[in-house]
């Protein structure tokens, strides 16, 4: 049984529950092998490359685009990762060796980063596509920091490990995320090794550009696509719950064990991923099953999403909300019997590249629920000039 399984940056952090209760628990010998690891970046360090992914407290690339001193931040990183790799000596890591890889991986970054400022400088290249460019490099840092160490701690643990890094970094090869996924794995006899695959990928269309913080688990996707895995397995720090164990506690709520894509979606579209739904849409579509588990509860099975599932009763499966979000409702007594105000407002959404999460409509009212973060005054004041009242 071939399996694609992807570790978060919390689990990743904790390598040594990772090895004890992923890895090697219950196996030996070749029950090991067949196992393909998708890794993201260490906890904070992608925080660090970029920006706060919470907070949005800059990175090294808010630096680089606001033309302040990014190579002193780079600097700093190699001293905060060096310092990383420390934690790790005790379970087998080559510290010489993974602070090699780090500080000359970070270089080589502070290189291509220099070479796109100069041509920033120049003003003959859109600044987008550069920044796009810069955002790509730092965000691979972190991925191939932490499949290098994995491979390194279980080959010195006497585990056949293979490193994929489809970050590309030395090539220049004009490939697809698609096409670099499928030849990196072409050859890898991956019954006789665990194989570790970076989260971030690079190909020619920009995997951030689409998915932004979201393409670890692409990579998951696209990795499980082409192998043809018997099942896609996502190791996370908690259950897939029936509610926010950080918010009503771990007593109050409880694994949801069995549901189907289209829960995975609903709970996308309100902020609960179990999976960014355009890496769960091709894992459906080729009926591929997808496992949630907890790293720290190995022996639980966690929570199975299949295509066809469908629940013996009729019940509440996950609760779930923010507060985060706003809505904006749009109410003109001209609204009712008339054809084409929802086209219309829809139309509005889609030049700001806005989408609601949610949609109530009475006679005279259309209320909308988005993002608080999507929002922007130059959709109210559109809206505002061509409707009679609006509130937001």
């Amino acid at each position: 049984m071939l399996t694609v399984e992807k570790i978060g940056g919390t689990s990743m952090t904790a390598f040594g529950d990772v090895v004890k209760n992923i890895i090697t628990h219950k196996r030996t010998g070749r029950e090991l092998y067949n196992r393909i690891f998708i890794v993201s970046a260490y906890a904070g360090v992608t925080n660090w490359l970029l920006e706060d992914k919470k907070t949005g407290a800059p990175g090294i690339y808010h630096h680089f685009i606001n033309q302040k001193d990014f190579r002193q931040s780079l600097d700093e990183l190699i001293i905060k990762l060096k310092d990383m790799n420390k934690k790790y000596v005790d379970l087998g890591l080559d510290l010489k060796v993974a602070d090699e890889f780090i500080e000359t991986r970070i270089n080589d970054a502070e290189k291509y980063l220099i070479s796109l400022a100069d041509v920033l400088a120049s003003g003959y290249v859109s600044r987008e596509n550069i920044f796009q460019a810069a955002r790509e490099i730092l965000a691979s840092i972190g991925e191939s920091h932490s499949a290098f160490n994995s491979v390194n701690i279980l080959t010195n643990k006497g585990i056949n490990a293979t490193l994929v890094d489809l970050s590309g970094f030395h090539d220049s090869e004009p490939l697809t995320i698609d096409q670099r996924v499928q030849q990196s794995l072409r050859n890898i006899d991956f019954h006789n090794n665990v194989t570790f695959v970076t989260g971030y990928t690079k190909g020619v269309e920009g995997i951030m550009r689409e998915f932004d913080r979201g393409y670890s688990e692409v990579t998951f996707s696209k990795v499980a696509v082409a192998v043809r895995a018997d099942e896609a397995i996502i190791h996370k720090e908690y259950h897939l719950s029936s509610a926010d164990p950080n918010i009503v506690g771990v007593e109050k709520c409880v694994p949801v064990g069995f549901t189907n894509y289209d829960v995975a979606d609903q709970l996308a579209d309100v902020g609960m991923e179990a999976i960014h739904p355009k890496a769960a849409k091709p894992l459906e579509i080729n009926n591929i099953n997808l496992r949630i588990k907890n790293t720290f509860e190995p022996d639980h099975p966690g929570t199975l999403i299949t295509k066809n599932y469908v629940g013996m009763k009729k019940r509440v499966e996950v609760i779930t909300g923010s507060d985060k979000v706003l809505i904006i409702d749009i109410h003109d007594p001209l609204m009712v019997g008339s054809v084409g105000y929802d086209l219309r407002i829809m139309q509005d959404f889609a030049k700001f590249d806005i989408s609601y999460i949610c949609k109530a409509t009475s006679a005279n009212s259309i209320s909308l629920v988005i993002w608080e973060k999507d929002y922007k005054e130059e959709l109210y004041k559109l809206l505002e000039s061509k409707y009679q009242t609006m509130f937001v």
